[in-house]
């Protein structure tokens, strides 16, 4: 890519990009080739997931109790206590960084057989630098802008000249803004990394910007602990299709993309309007997912004679027996479900609905759970049956806990704002990420984020307003 300025249509800044280079691992890493899990071997998985994290201006914090040199990729030396560009900075903790995780500047490839397989050649992770002459306040430090202002901090690498060596699971983009603050856009394999993995890399990644010479949690490939055993039984979908809920708006044409907050006080009132309902208390993500679950029916209007699915993301990380070693960075995850008429969850009590949220994930605590889960991954992966989403499915992952606002310095405190680009997963429509709101944000609560048919949109913002009218009874009903 050539240097040169781009002018985005209809956006409020200049953006000038620098041409992308290859960050290399600072020292000689293992040339080996590596094989993947049951789970990161799932097609549904092979995606790039962007993500943004921003940065607020402020003077460089050098380290306590003198300076520390680090080294780039191509052989410089910097002072740290003397840097003050971000770009300086990330480049070359990415470059040590890569020391570590050396995978992630392979290539990534599936080959004839089917199979996932990682080339660790050190290729290298193409790194862009950019500029924005526009500050961050005025993007509002990217909370809650329109995908089409945060897509341009984050880039594509399609790797058109290097299909047959495969493609880069990892890409960052450090874009700097005429106030001293800038944005890290990082696009990284969902096959290599699931959320806690990708915060693992990412923190340790700011560890070494900020003068530790190795990072304080060692990464574990080792995928081979999560290979299933095919079941004896051929697999059988215990959903029948024709059964399922159907929306008038899917497919299709137009897209829109929602950020949702959701202050701590309105969730407290939903969870008081739930335990007066039923006499029962439930944590915010069995609420608020509930509420969400039930919000997406109805704009979608699908009929309420058709069954309707709920999965909520279950970290496997605490649970397998054998337990997974600490640095473990690949996925580790798995579902846990409840199916319902769409009567049901339509015009029944949403205390129910928990409930039955609540009950699924106590079921899916279990390791038994978890490696059943796996091996049926694996049973479907040798008998070539990619795991079908409908539109009737809602899959919730809640990133709240991967502590990736605040948490993550690089020398200029943690970031004020995280956002997510969204990503081309399950049709866009099926996935929702709850995420910390910014830093920013006074009154607390969470970000709801969803995808929906242009045309469904308004009705869905309707349902969420209306959770700001909870001392009212129809708020629940």
């Amino acid at each position: 890519m050539a240097n040169g300025k781009i002018k985005t249509n209809n956006l409020p800044f200049l953006l000038e990009k620098k041409e992308v280079v290859l960050v290399k691992p600072a020292k000689p890493t293992p040339s080996e080739v590596l094989s993947f899990s049951t789970l990161d071997n799932d097609p549904n998985l092979e995606i790039i997931c962007q993500s943004i994290y921003v940065y607020r201006a402020k003077n460089f914090s050098p380290i306590k109790g003198g300076h520390h040199d680090l080294v780039s990729s191509n052989g410089k030396t910097h002072d740290l206590e003397l840097s003050s560009d971000p770009v300086t900075v990330i480049s070359d903790a990415l470059s040590r960084v890569l020391v570590y995780y050396y995978p992630l500047a392979g290539k990534l490839k599936r080959d004839s057989d089917g199979e996932l397989r990682l080339n660790c050649n050190s290729s290298g992770v193409p790194f862009l630098s950019a500029s924005a002459n526009c500050e961050l306040s005025s993007l509002d430090y990217l909370d809650g802008v329109a995908v089409e202002v945060a897509k341009p901090f984050v880039f594509d690498w399609p790797d058109e000249d290097d299909d047959d060596d495969g493609r880069h699971p990892l890409i960052l983009q450090v874009t700097k803004f005429s106030c001293g603050g800038f944005t890290v856009g990082m696009g990284l394999s969902h096959s290599v990394c699931d959320g806690p993995g990708a915060a693992q890399f990412y923190r340790a990644m700011a560890e070494l910007a900020t003068g530790k010479t190795e990072p304080s949690v060692k990464p574990v490939w080792e995928r081979e602990r999560l290979v299933g055993k095919p079941t004896k039984t051929p697999f059988q979908n215990h959903i029948d299709k024709s059964s399922l809920a159907t929306s008038p708006h899917l497919p299709f044409t137009e897209i829109e993309h929602g950020c949702f907050n959701v202050n701590r006080e309105t969730i407290k009132r939903l969870k008081t309007s739930l335990m007066k309902e039923c006499g029962d208390e439930f944590t915010t993500i069995e609420a608020l997912s509930a509420y969400v679950w039930r919000s997406r029916f109805r704009a979608l209007q699908f009929n309420s004679d058709g069954k309707t699915v709920f999965s909520l993301t279950v970290g496997s990380r605490g649970r397998l027996n054998p337990p997974l070693p600490d640095g473990y960075y690949g996925n580790a995850f798995t579902g846990a479900f409840v199916t319902m008429m769409g009567k049901d969850l339509n015009e029944g009590p949403l205390s129910r609905v928990c409930k039955l949220i609540k009950e699924s994930k106590k079921i899916a605590c279990s390791s038994d759970y978890h490696w059943n889960s796996i091996n049926m991954f694996e049973t479907m992966r040798r008998e070539n049956i990619k795991l079908e989403m409908y539109d009737a499915t809602l899959v919730l992952t809640d990133w709240r806990q991967l502590g990736l606002v605040e948490e993550v310095d690089f020398g200029w405190k943690g970031p004020v704002n995280m956002i997510p680009v969204p990503w081309r997963m399950f049709g866009y429509v099926g996935l929702c990420i709850f995420i910390s709101p910014s830093t920013l944000d006074l009154k607390g609560g969470l970000r709801v984020l969803l995808s929906f048919p242009a045309t469904a949109m308004a009705k869905f913002k309707e349902e969420m307003d209306a959770l700001l009218n909870l001392g009212d009874d129809k708020a629940l009903a």
